[in-house]
């Protein structure tokens, strides 16, 4: 586990999982959303995030969180290509929409985790909301089929549920 990739629906506990990943094995974590916002909450430029991508890409050791720009499937396709380890999380629609939900609701009071500084909990939320109706279009049966064939000779985890998650990191790193 050198190079990792952790993706999948919006709040479905990547950041948090990252965290402890990274902790528990001194690998850097790269937020996606870090590169993909400036502090403000507006989108970089294609070209700056690619670049910061790149660099990421080419380092001996990265998790790096999340799927990248919603319109442009290269950098989150070439993420997958270069990790040794891909984890999916895959939880039900059901607890993804109360996820979304809680996020925003503790976001009042507190940034969430993994959020970018100076980004709107409210726009976030419902830019979320919007995500999540097209995600059956990109998480599906389909999806799940390539990224089996595209994980030969890697670790693949799909993680289905919220104890799943929450052992993931005691139960997969030594």
């Amino acid at each position: 586990m050198k190079k990792v990739a952790v993706f999948g629906k919006p709040a479905n506990g990547k950041s948090t999982l990252s965290k402890k990943l990274a902790s528990a094995t001194g690998i850097k974590l790269y937020a996606l959303d870090s590169i993909l916002y400036k502090p403000n909450g507006e989108e970089v430029t294609r070209k700056s995030y690619e670049e910061a991508h790149e660099s990421i890409l080419s380092s001996e050791e990265w998790i790096i969180e999340g799927f990248g720009p919603m319109n442009s499937l290269d950098s989150f396709n070439k993420r997958l290509e270069e990790a040794d380890t891909l984890i999916y999380i895959e939880l039900p629609y059901f607890v993804t929409y109360w996820l979304v939900t809680k996020r925003f609701l503790k976001g009042l009071f507190i940034k969430p985790e993994g959020w970018p500084d100076g980004s709107s909990v409210l726009k976030g939320t419902l830019e979320s909301y919007k995500v999540l109706k097209l995600c059956p279009q990109f998480w599906n049966d389909g999806f799940l089929q390539r990224l089996e064939k595209l994980s030969e000779g890697k670790s693949l985890h799909v993680i289905r549920s919220v104890s799943e998650l929450n052992s993931f990191v005691e139960k997969n790193v030594q």
